[in-house]
């Protein structure tokens, strides 16, 4: 089993019912979920005139491999009722493969650690939550990453998801 770490966010119909139901799906498909952060609702990033997210990170074993997760996450995804009309733009459900294991993957479909995951508060708060001795494959801490992103994107930490 391998020890993952996935970001979920929503910004479109009922945000709260989308992350549910994203977390209830990767169960399904083949991960079983160790920790859940608090939700916390995030200021847009890269596209700024669009609603509020809420967003929390999971911590989870899989056996499955970093391709058959990243196709579940899709999946799931698409359920939902995703589509990547813009970049950065609004969402039914967004899923993010932010870790696997203590592996560094680069190919053509995945990115591993997550690229933008050390300027990402929205991502980093709730990681630091649920895990805040985390060291990354690179050795970084993902509290000094946090710590280094100073002020900025809001986050707001409501609770746990319904």
């Amino acid at each position: 089993m391998t020890t993952v770490f996935l970001g979920l966010g929503s910004n479109l119909g009922d945000r709260q019912a989308a992350l549910a139901s994203a977390v209830a799906g990767l169960q399904a498909g083949g991960v079983t979920i160790l920790r859940s952060s608090s939700v916390y609702e995030t200021q847009p990033v890269g596209l700024a005139d669009q609603p509020w997210f809420l967003n929390l990170v999971v911590k989870g074993e899989t056996d499955l491999d970093p391709d058959a997760l990243l196709d579940l996450v899709g999946r799931i995804e698409s359920d939902l009722g995703r589509t990547r009309a813009v970049r950065w733009g609004p969402r039914t459900v967004d899923i993010d493969i932010l870790l696997y294991g203590a592996e560094t993957i680069t190919t053509d479909r995945l990115r591993i650690p997550h690229p933008e995951l050390a300027s990402r508060r929205f991502a980093l708060e709730p990681l630091v939550e649920i895990q805040p001795d985390l060291v990354l494959p690179d050795e970084r801490t993902a509290r000094s990453l946090l710590e280094a992103l100073g002020s900025g994107t809001e986050v707001r930490r409501l609770g746990a998801v319904q």
